[in-house]
């Protein structure tokens, strides 16, 4: 079977697997499938040999928590909150992550550290902050833009006043492939408002997001 052809196969609908597009993630379960298929036979595999015959269905599976976050909103998760008056920096360390390499669909991951101050609304639950880290991680991505897109959602979805957001990460693309190197780590920052236009809290924010990376 030609790669062209393998790319026409549709499971049957009475196999006990998931079919069409998925409703709460839009991903088309049957065209991942279909696409893995064709992905194996083009490197020279045979995906229908024993140990590769589910694969398609596992990756079409994976795809719904590894790329959850394209359809939503995080907006949603910062519209809530706390009628509590704060004017100091509110900071949550070592917030785990899991990211895909929009250039190599190859996974990066670490820890992403991110500081604000409150506004006039309120302050956030502690959890909505690594629930937007979440959002932004669980989609293809780009380690720069997306330290850039969680400041600018605290800020322009979450009200704050200030922020600061540091993401530390290893790129399976540096270590299997490339330059191969195994220990290293990229390190981005964002900074807005307040944090921005005042070194002496940024230097702070800064105290303490590094000491806990050198722990």
């Amino acid at each position: 079977m030609s790669p062209s052809e393998d790319d026409s196969f549709v499971p049957a609908h009475d196999d006990g697997l998931e079919h069409g597009i998925d409703p709460k993630t839009g991903i088309d379960m049957d065209g991942v499938r279909r696409a893995v298929r064709l992905y194996l036979r083009s490197i020279g595999e045979d995906p229908d040999r024993e140990g590769l015959k589910k694969t398609p269905d596992r990756i079409a599976r994976a795809s719904k928590q590894i790329f959850s976050g394209l359809k939503k909103d995080p907006a949603k998760i910062l519209s809530r909150r706390f009628p509590v008056h704060s004017d100091e920096m509110v900071l949550v360390r070592d917030i785990r992550f899991y990211s895909v390499c929009e250039h190599h669909l190859l996974p990066f991951f670490g820890l992403a550290h991110v500081g604000y101050f409150p506004g006039p609304s309120g302050v956030l639950g502690l959890s909505k902050l690594a629930r937007l880290v979440e959002i932004y991680a669980r989609r293809p991505q780009v380690q720069e833009r997306m330290t850039s897109q969680i400041a600018d959602a605290l800020m322009n979805e979450g009200g704050a006043r200030g922020v600061i957001v540091v993401t530390q990460a290893q790129h399976m693309c540096m270590t299997m492939r490339g330059v191969q190197k195994a220990e290293s780590r990229t390190v981005t920052s964002a900074v807005r408002g307040r944090m921005l236009h005042n070194p002496t809290t940024r230097a702070e924010a800064m105290h303490l997001i590094l000491e806990s990376s050198n722990r």
